[in-house]
């Protein structure tokens, strides 16, 4: 798990080496499915020009063609991994609906995707507690209350915080103390889509960063400079935005 974690935090340390889009799907049962995918390709290049030898050397990244090409549960890859397997039923339910998988492109790595599938409010709030110990990168908006019909969306989710805690926690309080100032400069683009098997009734409240795509479709694109900068003033920027659906 640990190698997991590690593999999606290296993402986030390159320069403007990253892109991370994610799409939440709100199903008609009150459950959702998100999909988060973490685009590495600049990251792995440039790991590879700057240091030739070092994917080799370390362990970290020599495993990455180890890893599972297509959706893998937690659960799963804990046990191939031989760690030792928990007995707590929650922690194991959630597990089975985590997974991960390793993308790539011409046969090399090319980055990874981590999807949480048909989770309901009661998955999200153990998620919640679990990640604590886990500080998994996860979109923040997977933790909006949706019942079936209503979304409300709280857009002080609008932040980097998981991805600022999962930094701190697989990197030294020096190393995390020099680039949680720059954070904002790690990102190409940071994107969530979100998808209703529903029509789109009605959207009440606005923020710049959110769009309606279409009937089916509203898209959050976060503006990274603003969201780091104190003074920055948004013409829209409601606390909270309610979608209905037919």
């Amino acid at each position: 798990m640990k190698k997991i974690l590690f593999l999606f935090t290296a993402a986030l340390f390159v320069l403007q080496s990253c892109i991370i889009n994610s799409e939440i799907v709100y199903h008609k049962d009150a459950a959702s499915t998100s999909v988060t995918d973490i685009d590495m390709k600049q990251f792995i290049s440039e790991m590879k020009a700057m240091t030739p030898d070092s994917l080799k050397q370390q362990t970290e990244f020599g495993d990455m063609d180890k890893l599972p090409t297509v959706w893998t549960s937690f659960l799963d890859i804990q046990k191939k991994d031989g760690k030792k397997q928990t007995s707590d039923p929650d922690s194991i339910r959630i597990m089975k609906k985590i997974f991960m998988k390793m993308n790539k492109e011409n046969n090399e790595p090319a980055g990874m995707s981590l999807k949480m599938d048909h989770f309901t409010q009661t998955d999200y709030q153990f998620l919640s507690s679990y990640n604590k110990k886990e500080k998994l990168p996860l979109d923040q908006n997977i933790f909006n209350n949706w019942d079936g019909k209503t979304l409300t969306i709280n857009t002080e989710n609008f932040n980097l915080k998981n991805i600022e805690q999962t930094l701190r926690s697989k990197t030294s309080k020096e190393e995390a103390e020099k680039v949680e100032g720059m954070i904002s400069m790690f990102f190409k683009s940071i994107g969530t889509t979100l998808k209703f098997e529903n029509k789109i009734k009605s959207i009440t409240g606005k923020h710049d960063w959110v769009k309606q795509i279409d009937h089916y479709t509203v898209k959050i694109d976060y503006d990274l400079k603003a969201m780091y900068d104190k003074e920055a003033k948004l013409k829209n920027a409601d606390k909270t935005i309610v979608i209905v659906t037919e």
